[in-house]
């Protein structure tokens, strides 16, 4: 019922910014959380960001000061806005709506890599 399309991904320097929007389609409710997980070859799936309709937000400890995660929840979207890039950045980043603590509904993917 929910698709999820990712875009912004791409290759960027060490020390640069890149821009991740994800767009849902199919109904969001309030009680979804919204947020960006990534995964390297050879490594399990980790959290980046996720937050809430309410504003709420949580960000794993390598990237905090450095991405920042917003929702709109007129649009269904949610973007990460990173800064700062560094290649142990580089992964599939993938937008993820958590329904209710019951399923996850996951995007496609998109690449990011950070040359040093």
């Amino acid at each position: 019922q929910v698709q999820l399309v990712e875009s912004g991904g791409g290759l960027v320097q060490a020390g640069g910014s890149l821009r991740l929007s994800c767009a849902a389609s199919g109904r969001i409710f309030s009680y979804d959380a919204m947020g960006w997980y990534r995964q390297a070859p050879g490594k399990q799936r980790e959290l980046v960001a996720t937050t809430t309709s309410g504003g709420s937000t949580n960000y794993a400890d390598s990237v905090k000061g450095r991405f920042t995660i917003s929702r709109d929840n007129a649009k269904n979207t949610v973007d990460l806005q990173m800064n700062s890039l560094k290649p142990e950045d580089t992964a599939v980043y993938y937008c993820n709506v958590d329904r209710g603590g019951l399923f996850n509904y996951w995007g496609q993917g998109t690449q990011v890599t950070v040359s040093s």
